[in-house]
């Protein structure tokens, strides 16, 4: 199973929207991430899980139109910034290995999530995700040993300061 971590592009500060959309500059990055992943088949998701938060609800949908993916939009439970990757992880765990993923969330979860399906546990993160970045984990099939949980491993890793300007 291929699972795509995508954080949220650049967002309006609180004080000038409490709803905190994307930003004109989000909304550049967001177009410029699709920009670079089109045509590229290491990025084609079948399901884009989102917070419910709108920057994290925009930046799948502008993706989504962009990529022009035939993928649906899933409002995810979980994908908060401060959410206990655990429960996450175990629906990734279940969920079927022919239907790429990807989660389009926030920092610290992220981080958290992917060091817990790498290293095995959440604590002492191993991973950032800058805004617009993505990180592409792959089922390895082997278990972490202390926990007998599927073991994940880095395929790759997209910060958007390597992006090329358009």
């Amino acid at each position: 199973m291929l699972l795509h971590l995508v954080r949220h592009a650049h967002a309006l500060d609180e004080a000038e929207n409490p709803l905190r959309p994307l930003s004109p500059r989000g909304l550049a990055q967001t177009r410029r991430l699709a920009a670079f992943l089109r045509g590229n088949p290491a990025f084609r998701p079948a399901q884009l899980w989102h917070s419910p938060l709108q920057r994290s609800a925009e930046t799948a949908a502008l993706l989504l139109a962009e990529l022009h993916l035939d993928a649906i939009l899933v409002e995810t439970p979980g994908l908060l910034p401060e959410d206990d990757p655990e429960p996450l992880a175990r629906r990734i765990e279940t969920h079927a290995a022919d239907i790429p993923v990807a989660l389009v969330g926030h920092e610290p979860h992220l981080g958290a999530l992917a060091t817990l399906l790498v290293r095995g546990k959440p604590h002492s993160t191993s991973f950032h995700l800058k805004k617009s970045a993505v990180l592409a984990l792959e089922a390895s099939g082997d278990t972490h040993k202390k926990s007998g949980r599927p073991r994940w491993k880095v395929r790759w890793q997209l910060s958007p300061e390597l992006l090329p300007l358009v």
